[in-house]
């Protein structure tokens, strides 16, 4: 079951980098500014998507530990109701 969720979260933090660079290209191949100005705007870019991605994987670091203390608490529950059944 924790398979499926990290999956699906690596799934969209690729699919967000990747989205983010087929943009960026294409933005530069068709953009009708001088080279110093496409390097400043792909600079900014990149930055935006770097703090893009660190929020992202924050996020997830998150969701993946929040999943996790709830399995310990459910180990830790069945534990306690199996030691007072014996």
């Amino acid at each position: 079951m924790s398979d499926n969720c990290s999956g699906s979260g690596f799934a969209f933090i690729a699919g967000i980098t990747v989205g983010a660079a087929v943009g960026a290209i294409a933005g530069l191949l068709f953009a009708p500014e001088s080279g110093e100005e496409t390097r400043k705007r792909l600079q900014d870019k990149s930055k935006d998507l770097t703090d893009d991605l660190h929020d992202k994987f924050d996020e997830f670091k998150d969701t993946v530990t929040e999943a996790l203390d709830n399995v310990k608490s459910k180990v830790e529950e069945v534990k306690s109701k199996d030691t007072k059944k014996a």
